[in-house]
């Protein structure tokens, strides 16, 4: 039998930070319903959203 874990590989960039947020009844709906269409995570679409800004502000 082999010695190797099984189970996901190591991320390059491990997400090891969180943040917590508070919003209103609206935008976790426009969120949601984001995350659904793009069939992906809540934290997915905020990590997209705040790259999205970043690179708007580097130009």
């Amino acid at each position: 039998m082999s010695s190797k874990k099984m189970g996901r590989p190591p991320s390059d960039k491990p997400k090891s930070k969180t943040i917590e947020i508070r919003v209103d009844e609206e935008t976790m709906s426009k969120l949601d319903a984001s995350a659904e269409k793009l069939n992906t995570s809540r934290s997915a679409i905020v990590r997209k959203g705040i790259e999205k800004v970043y690179d708007e502000l580097q130009k």
